[in-house]
């Protein structure tokens, strides 16, 4: 099929890539012209597994292409894909407004028929200002074209996005028109021989199932964050506790782990969208602006601990900080929780050493060059003459240290552990002090 992608962020890039690799022709379309300059040379803007080599080889196949170029992107496919950027607005709300912008591009230029899909998150009822937008640029233009609006939600993990698109837990389709229907089949049958996993609704259930699901994993991470400080408070560890109801099948294990927060480009816009949008609707989110108050509060539980072991005075104090990313295999800094700890360590005096293996870069534009603060080359660097350890990211090269090496790095042997990713037990026979994320530390 010939499919055309608007927007070359996350979703539509690998959106475009997972396409053309299972062997459809996809262009796609993105207004920054130094952008899609780099794409057309291979240079991927952005850092998630095995994706660079889809986009490589699939513009070699000639299956991959990129344009600024609106009105070829219409023509070109009979799929049109909308999935640019929709940004957090002051109140909470999603921003459509590039959404809409796309609708009036593909409006102004649309002359038979096509399919119009929202892959962007976008609030309940934009689909249908999309639908309206294209009418008006028709009747501007005294132009009958038929056109079908479709609602098809991305559910893209960052860090395994490409496995998820290649092997989709499920493909949410809101739509009603049957044409449209068979197209979409079409489009992602090579995704779904194995087994069926597309679930037809219409457009506003579609819609709504995108923030339900993101607001729902959200509420069992600040939950978890939640037990965990009440098993701090009267002794208990959250780790035995995570297993003794995720053993429970009507729970499972899945976003069990307390830790530092939640963070990236999803969770934290959508929970706010969904207030807004709840609010808007004429209802109180008692669970929803729960969830959003513990996040928030969540951020901050590190630099407490922290500030208390030393006594409540951290001028001078080194800290290494292990992991930058909010999430390990992304280098996306999006309402990272480090970026929280390491401005608030820094406004109390501290010295910071930091590490991660790929937001290096992103935390460096966004932090710059203060005094005190000091960008790492390796995991161990980051440690030399450091009062304690931080870790804010599980990364897998951070797993399984030789803490014989790090005992003689630090100054100190006190280690911060804020996604519990290590043994408080076998810390404590090192000879570490060891905090963790609601751990119970033997005496």
């Amino acid at each position: 099929m010939r499919i055309t992608i608007f927007g070359t962020g996350y979703v539509g890039l690998v959106t475009g890539a997972c396409f053309a690799e299972n062997g459809h022709e996809v262009l796609c379309i993105d207004v920054d012209s130094d952008k899609i300059a780099r794409l057309q040379t291979g240079e991927i803007p952005i850092y998630e597994p095995g994706l660079d080599t889809l986009v490589k080889e699939n513009v070699k196949r000639g299956q991959l292409r990129f344009s600024t170029d609106g009105a070829a992107g219409v023509r070109h496919g009979t799929l049109l894909f909308i999935a640019v950027g929709t940004p957090p607005g002051e109140d909470g709300s999603a921003d459509v407004r590039h959404v809409l912008e796309v609708a009036r591009t593909i409006g102004s230029c649309l002359n038979e028929y096509k399919v119009v899909i929202t892959k962007s998150t976008v609030p309940v009822g934009t689909t249908f200002r999309v639908r309206d937008t294209l009418r008006a640029e028709l009747l501007k233009r005294s132009e009958t074209a038929d056109f079908d609006v479709v609602s098809n939600p991305e559910f893209l993990k960052e860090g395994a996005a490409v496995q998820d698109f290649m092997r989709p837990d499920r493909i949410i389709v809101g739509v009603d028109a049957p044409r449209a229907r068979e197209l979409l089949k079409e489009a992602y049958a090579s995704f779904i021989r194995n087994h069926d996993r597309m679930l037809f609704m219409d457009i506003t259930s579609a819609e709504l199932t995108k923030y339900a699901a993101n607001a729902f994993l959200a509420t069992k991470i600040s939950f978890m964050n939640e037990m965990a400080q009440l098993a701090d408070t009267v002794g208990a560890d959250i780790e035995l506790i995570r297993q003794g109801i995720g053993s429970d099948p009507r729970i499972g294990y899945h976003f069990l782990y307390a830790g530092v927060g939640y963070g990236g480009s999803c969770f934290p816009k959508d929970v706010r969208a969904l207030i807004h949008l709840m609010r808007s609707a004429g209802m109180e989110p008692w669970i929803v602006e729960a969830v959003e108050r513990r996040n928030r509060r969540q951020k901050t539980v590190l630099f407490d601990k922290i500030r208390q072991h030393f006594g409540g005075v951290l001028t001078g104090v080194t800290l290494g900080i292990w992991g930058l990313a909010y999430k390990p295999h992304t280098d996306d800094l999006r309402e990272a929780p480090s970026l929280n700890l390491i401005r608030d360590l820094m406004a109390a005096g501290a010295l910071i050493r930091v590490h991660d293996p790929a937001a290096m870069a992103g935390a460096h534009a966004l932090l710059g060059d203060p005094p005190g603060l000091f960008w790492s080359r390796s995991p161990l660097e980051a440690l030399e003459g450091a009062d304690a350890l931080v870790l804010v990211t599980e990364w897998p090269i951070y797993k399984s240290p030789d803490w014989s090496q790090i005992a003689t790095t630090l100054r100190s042997q006190v280690v911060f552990d804020g996604r519990n990713l290590y043994d408080p037990k076998r810390l404590a026979q090192a000879g570490f002090r060891y905090y963790g994320i609601g751990r119970k530390v033997p005496a």
